[in-house]
């Protein structure tokens, strides 16, 4: 099975042979490219790879107006599938039909495919139970729905922390490894902390948590 940075440069229509770039100077590929096509890849890896691919661009440290607020949405729905205990997951066709630019696509594969890498040289099957098991099912589920609401807050600080909480988690989900799949948790925790603090901040008139504590 092909790897997640191979799939998605080999989606994103990146030159990687001389016959994928003849077809983008013949200008073949089209301009766009819909979230139905490119969970595609699922197959029998369905939740980890539907998190990871939508948790991928507001992960990475580039600007994406416009997706963070849906892909939270989306996010949240399959973390409640996940802790209501369904063995695949389920998406809402208008989310299937939602395009995303090629050109912004492939920006973000370019951009976070060294990270992709990386990753992968390190992730392998250990801990499975984490992964697995229902109560990992349910820590994992519950961390995740939790990201997906600070997703969907339009306050800057809220998306890029959880994102990456989220997308480490799934790649752990993705490759059935437990270690990540924990340090996906610790990212979570730290994103929760960080999005409380934003908000509580927001609340007491531009105070931090750390002055409110001190009060």
């Amino acid at each position: 099975m092909a790897r997640l940075s191979q799939e998605l440069a080999r989606l994103a229509g990146l030159a990687d042979s001389p016959e994928q770039s003849e077809l983008q100077v013949e200008g073949s590929l089209e301009a766009a490219i819909c979230i139905e096509e490119i969970l595609k890849l699922a197959g029998e890896r369905s939740f980890g790879l539907f998190l990871a691919v939508l948790s991928f661009p507001s992960a990475l440290p580039l600007p994406a107006p416009g997706y963070s607020t849906p892909f939270g949405a989306v996010i949240l729905l399959l973390a409640l599938q996940m802790l209501a205990g369904r063995a695949t997951p389920w998406l809402p066709p208008w989310v299937l039909r939602t395009s995303i630019e090629r050109k912004q696509l492939q920006k973000w594969v370019q951009a976070g495919i060294p990270w992709l890498q990386r990753i992968e040289q390190v992730a392998r099957p250990r801990w499975k139970q984490v992964c697995t098991s229902r109560l990992g099912q349910v820590w994992l589920g519950t961390w995740i729905g939790l990201m997906g609401i600070s997703m969907i807050i339009p306050v800057p600080g809220t998306n890029t922390l959880p994102a990456m909480g989220v997308f480490v988690t799934a790649f752990g989900l993705l490759e059935e490894d437990g270690i990540l799949c924990s340090l996906g948790s610790l990212l979570c925790v730290a994103a929760g902390l960080l999005t409380s603090s934003i908000v509580l901040s927001l609340g007491l008139g531009g105070k931090t948590l750390l002055d409110w504590l001190r009060r």
